[in-house]
């Protein structure tokens, strides 16, 4: 019986019980970084986004569980396949978008459904520190999505 026990413990199949971990917006920034002061500009020129925004390597690959506003990218009017997650309702519509360190490009092999996107969702899957760019902004962090759940927080 002991035998047993041991292959449940060492078995791949355990790897599936493992939990996500819960990551909060600042656990997405290196310890110790002090974001530069960006100038605010008063001449009706686009501000750009600010690239110079490092990510905490140690989350590559983790399974994680991420809080945050849906910007969608690619689906249908049923669901959607690529979307970026943003800490606050709005980001990326204005100008400028977040630093990449506070945008994670998110992607689902099969779409899904997103019924409001000025309600906050948990969204779950495996990130990386892939940078993704597209037009309206260059990500630091990549995720391939396995849930999105309404945030309960």
């Amino acid at each position: 019986m002991k035998y047993l026990v041991f292959l449940l413990a060492i078995s791949p199949f355990s790897v599936f019980a493992q939990e996500p971990e819960e990551l909060f917006w600042e656990d997405m920034i290196p310890k110790n970084y002090i974001a530069p002061q960006d100038e605010v500009n008063h001449d009706g020129t686009m501000i750009q986004q600010s690239l110079n925004a490092p990510v905490v390597k140690e989350l590559n690959g983790k399974l994680v569980k991420i809080p945050g506003f849906v910007v969608p990218l690619e689906g249908d009017s049923d669901t959607t396949t690529e979307f970026l997650l943003v800490p606050y309702f709005g980001a990326c519509i204005h100008v400028p978008p977040p630093p990449p360190n506070q945008i994670v490009y998110v992607k689902f092999s099969k779409g899904v459904p997103i019924d409001n996107i000025y309600d906050a969702v948990w969204v779950t899957g495996t990130l990386s520190t892939e940078v993704w760019q597209g037009d309206i902004a260059t990500t630091g962090y990549t995720l391939q999505g396995i849930e999105v759940t309404p945030y309960d927080g």
